[in-house]
């Protein structure tokens, strides 16, 4: 398989032929919001950075972690600390794994299931980065005859390591990672937590006694992103969920939190890149 080394890229070949696709990244191609994307997504840092937000949560960025991502987690990247950002990302499509598990091993356990305690990075140790570069490095280098079965095997293993890991990791005690500070954490809370109904600013202000600038410029100062910005990519992360579920798109528009339907089919059409009717069609058929 191809690595490449465009995120764009590695994004589209994925949607295209409905399996996996592997980047190796160095930089930023361009700062991106909160978003979210149909493919899952297993993001490694080389280098490390400083912060990562997926959801409500915040997560320091070391070399040798490793962060999981669903279809419907938005996520960004906040605060680069270094002009050299290397990480390899590989984008997965959601039914590929399901279509490679058995009934006795799930390799699409660690991107569905979230329990109450669950972390988005895994730390890996040492002879755990080896292990994950060993199969990026078969996956990337298979060539000529059965480079499709070497492949698909390679990665197939790094799902049964990831998933290991993360089983193990879920099984211990954890401990918060990271928090920017008390009040961000408690805003992010709010916001998810009531994400279904009408939040203004106003209503943010009045629930944390604090100013509008205030609260505008410590929440972008954390986040890198705003208020608006960041209510928008949760809300549609909603709709997908439960559009996947089957439910009407005119019930969804109300449940994910848009006040009418307008606002509701253009915010989802540029963040998911088709129309919400559309996008209930594809996920049923």
């Amino acid at each position: 398989m191809e690595q490449l080394y465009s995120c764009k890229e590695a994004m589209n070949q994925c949607s295209d032929n409905h399996q996996f696709s592997v980047a190796h990244l160095y930089k930023d191609e361009k700062v991106m919001e909160m978003h979210l994307h149909d493919c899952y997504e297993i993001y490694y840092s080389i280098s490390g950075g400083r912060q990562f937000l997926i959801d409500n949560k915040f997560y320091t960025i070391n070399p040798g972690d490793i962060f999981v991502i669903n279809q419907y987690e938005s996520h960004m990247l906040t605060q680069i600390d270094q002009m050299i950002h290397e990480r390899i990302v590989l984008f997965v499509y959601p039914d590929y794994t399901k279509q490679l598990s058995t009934k006795d091993t799930n390799l699409d356990a660690f991107f569905s299931n979230r329990p109450k305690n669950f972390s988005h990075k895994l730390s890996l140790n040492e002879k755990q980065q080896k292990r994950f570069l060993y199969y990026i490095n078969k996956i990337t280098n298979a060539h000529g005859y059965g480079h499709d079965i070497i492949e698909q095997s390679a990665f197939m293993e790094l799902l049964v390591l990831l998933n290991q890991i993360s089983s193990r990791a879920h099984s211990e005690e954890t401990v918060v990672d990271y928090a920017y500070s008390q009040q961000i954490n408690d805003i992010l809370s709010y916001i998810n937590q009531n994400i279904s109904s009408q939040i203004t600013l106003e209503q943010l202000t009045t629930e944390f006694f604090l100013s509008e600038s205030y609260i505008c410029r410590i929440f972008k100062s954390a986040t890198g992103t705003t208020i608006n910005r960041y209510i928008n990519s949760r809300r549609i992360s909603v709709a997908k969920a439960l559009l996947d579920e089957g439910i009407s798109v005119s019930e969804v528009y109300e449940r994910s939190g848009f006040n009418d339907y307008s606002n509701f089919f253009k915010a989802f059409t540029k963040a998911v890149g088709m129309s919400p009717k559309k996008y209930a069609q594809c996920s049923l058929s």
